[in-house]
């Protein structure tokens, strides 16, 4: 068998892959043609009739004492491996010495009548050393199954995650396992469709009439279970149904598979998970995705009540917006919006963009906008989520902890540090911003403000006459516009003051009676220093 070939037989040793490791003095006197059957254990035995004690798929070794004396005879020969092949054995080795120096024709004979595969082993290879080449075998085997079966669970994960996940997850089942595949809807209709490569598709508009009846049991029957069929299609030998269940064992569908023959344990293994995978995909799309619409439709028909509703009202919205973003009730809600770092340029579908927020935030609501997006999420969006969002060119505004009557408030807190954001290409959080009008207005937005406003005393080439001025309008407007004041914390006359600063209104031609200008023009020189920075 190619290595290829063998590494899609996940989870059992062959007959073919035990005899290739074992000696080459051994010989296969009759070859059964099952060298690509499931060989599952090794197991010497010197009863007369083992069969009792054997599972299907075994290797039976012997050194011949059930045929010594009348055993020998061709009849009981005959009995013993007919016995053996109706128990299912994979094959019967022959052990040389202590009993025969050769193996009985009558053995070769009935073996090749039967088609047992028969093998001699010389007295050189002990019946312990071939059980324990068989056990390296299937540990080694076993490894290499649980090696397949992470890397397949890793790309269901991302086929879940991706924007056709049903799609993706037949496509994943089929690269994985042999079979074809069928999702179907509670109305019977195909929703999805995959094929492994090399094997027959699955059955068109004509032939899906066959599956009709294995559908009909499986869409109306109830519990946990595996509906089976079995057409004359190429590669459709075996057909298994699986339901996809609510929560509350409604039928929301089913998974169809068509195999040319049994699978595997890991196989099996395989389709189990995607059958979970689809179910949970379906109860979303039903019974999870409710909780969003009816949220909307409540918030819509009824804004007011919203917040100052009765009891039961908001507690029922309580409980819509909590399923909405997989929380509780009392869980600590956060907005959160996102921009661009750098607008314009591609991106990506707005239902790609709604489905990455969605999983990034864990929640259904959000929001795509003309700016980014919006997103009401229960996460507390800790460094590591932030990183990942950056790294995606995208920052955030992250909201503070509110609760459900406070979302309308906490959006605009939010809203209020988007332009900041947006100026300065660096994330904020509401809860590290210091909420005074500086806070708000940020280092470049104020840099901006001072270069404006104060930019006929910022521009004189002389330094220590601009320092001056500087200095006796930041007094004066620190000292609420007092003559007296001011000429004391400078040390100058007060009427020196009165004459510079009328300069100064002059040089600005603003007037400084105005609270309005001196307001501005005290947060403007909080951002000198800045403004003069090369």
């Amino acid at each position: 068998m190619a290595p290829e070939a063998a590494a899609e037989r996940l989870g059992f040793v062959t007959l073919e892959q035990f005899l290739q490791t074992l000696p080459p003095e051994l010989k296969i006197l009759h070859d059964g043609g099952n060298g690509a059957g499931m060989l599952r254990w090794v197991e010497p035995s010197e009863l007369e009739d083992p069969t009792p004690y054997l599972l299907d798929g075994e290797f039976i070794l012997t050194a011949g004492l059930p045929f010594l004396g009348d055993g020998g005879s061709p009849v009981k020969v005959d009995a013993y491996v007919q016995r053996l092949v109706g128990a299912g054995v994979g094959a019967l080795g022959f052990g040389l010495e202590p009993y025969f120096d050769a193996v009985p024709e009558a053995l070769i004979a009935a073996c090749r009548r039967h088609n047992l595969t028969l093998v001699e082993f010389p007295r050189t290879v002990p019946f312990a050393a071939i059980g324990l080449a068989f056990s390296q075998l299937l540990e080694s085997d076993n490894a290499r199954v649980f090696r397949q079966l992470a890397d397949t669970n890793r790309q269901l994960m991302r086929a879940v995650l991706s924007a056709r996940p049903e799609h993706e997850l037949l496509a994943a089942l089929a690269q994985r396992v042999p079979v074809w595949a069928l999702l179907v809807g509670a109305d019977g209709r195909v929703r999805a469709r995959s094929s492994a490569a090399g094997s027959a598709s699955p059955p068109g508009a004509v032939e899906l009439s066959a599956l009709q009846p294995l559908l009909k049991r499986l869409l109306a029957g109830s519990g946990p279970r595996v509906e089976m069929e079995s057409l004359e299609e190429p590669g459709s030998s075996l057909v298994f149904g699986h339901p996809l269940r609510s929560t509350r064992d409604a039928n929301l569908g089913g998974l169809v598979l068509g195999s040319g023959g049994p699978l595997t344990p890991a196989q099996n293994s395989v389709v189990s998970s995607v059958v979970g995978l689809l179910e949970l995909l379906v109860r979303q799309r039903t019974s999870g995705s409710l909780a969003p619409s009816q949220l909307a439709t409540a918030l819509l028909l009824h804004p007011d009540t919203a917040t100052s509703g009765g009891t039961k009202h908001v507690n029922g919205l309580r409980d819509l917006l909590a399923q909405s973003i997989s929380s509780t009730r009392s869980a600590p809600l956060r907005v959160v919006q996102g921009v661009k770092a750098e607008p314009g340029g591609p991106g990506d579908s707005p239902v790609r963009e709604l489905l990455q927020w969605r999983r990034m935030f864990d929640t259904k609501l959000v929001e795509i906008t003309d700016y980014g997006f919006t997103a009401i999420t229960r996460l507390k969006v800790d460094d590591a989520l932030l990183a990942e969002t950056e790294a995606l060119g995208w920052r955030l505004v992250v909201g503070d902890a509110t609760e459900f009557q406070e979302l309308a408030s906490a959006y605009r807190r939010v809203t209020s540090l988007r332009a900041r954001v947006e100026a300065t290409g660096r994330s904020a959080r509401v809860d590290e911003v210091t909420w005074s009008v500086a806070g708000l207005l940020g280092r470049e937005a104020g840099t901006m403000l001072a270069a404006r406003l104060l930019e006929p005393v910022l521009s004189q080439e002389d330094p220590e006459r601009r320092d001056a001025q500087l200095a006796v309008l930041r007094t004066w407007l620190g000292e609420n516009g007092s003559w007296d004041a001011t000429a004391k914390a400078l040390g100058l006359h007060r009427n020196s003051v009165r004459r510079q600063v009328n300069a100064l209104a002059e040089l600005l031609d603003t007037d400084l009676n105005l609270a309005q200008v001196r307001a501005e023009l005290w947060f403007a020189l909080q951002y000198v220093d800045d403004s003069q920075a090369p």
